[in-house]
């Protein structure tokens, strides 16, 4: 009993202190950024040792990879909380394209290309890149355009990916304003989309001739 008392207390207090690690982390890669930081560097950064980190993370990659995951995360809940509707979406936009969060879009997109190279530490980036955010969009987008489940997984794929994209030519260029311009007209065509799919299910069902 007294040895089950102490491994149980052993786990919640490691737990407790990577989650601790893992939020100074997220909280450097969004004021600061961490993609070019030694894992020496990102131990100073945050107040501990590179040893700890490897500890709890076990690699520089696999540490990035819990952060970029984190804010991902934590991006997903912001949605979840304003809600998805072609109202808000412009303000959505305009949270996602905030230069605040460009140090640790940076960061995914690097990651992006490491987890598609192979690269240790980026086991299951990949599986929890586009999923969760398609699983996340699909009955909205199901409930608003009146699509069946298959045709909203296939435009909430198209979501995520047109908001990527986007997202990759800002950081690029930097040009907010024109990337803007892009993200409203793909809002208006699928506006446009929405509303010719909900006249078409509205047209009234034709007459059978006697």
């Amino acid at each position: 009993m007294w040895y089950m008392y102490h491994m149980v207390r052993s786990i919640m207090t490691t737990s407790q202190a990577r989650e601790r690690l893992l939020a100074a982390a997220v909280e450097q890669a969004t004021r600061g950024g961490i993609a070019d930081l030694s894992l020496r560097e990102l131990a100073a950064a945050i107040g501990t040792s590179h040893r700890m980190l490897l500890y709890h993370f076990g690699s520089r990659e696999g540490l990035l990879t819990a952060v970029a995951r984190a804010v991902e995360e934590a991006q997903r809940a912001v949605v979840s909380e304003w809600g998805i509707t072609s109202a808000n979406a412009r303000g959505l936009w305009q949270h996602f394209s905030d230069p605040q969060l460009w140090p640790a879009e940076r960061l995914f997109f690097e990651l992006y290309a490491h987890a598609l190279l192979g690269r240790p530490g980026t086991e299951g980036f990949l599986d929890n890149a586009i999923e969760p955010w398609v699983t996340l969009l699909t009955p909205v987008i199901a409930r608003e355009a009146g699509l069946d489940d298959k045709a909203a997984r296939a435009e909430a794929r198209l979501a995520v990916a047109v908001t990527r994209g986007l997202l990759l030519d800002l950081l690029a260029t930097g040009d907010r304003v024109a990337v803007t311009e892009a993200f409203e007209r793909y809002l208006r065509h699928s506006d446009n989309y929405a509303l010719t799919v909900s006249a078409i299910r509205n047209l009234p069902a034709p007459s059978r001739r006697p």
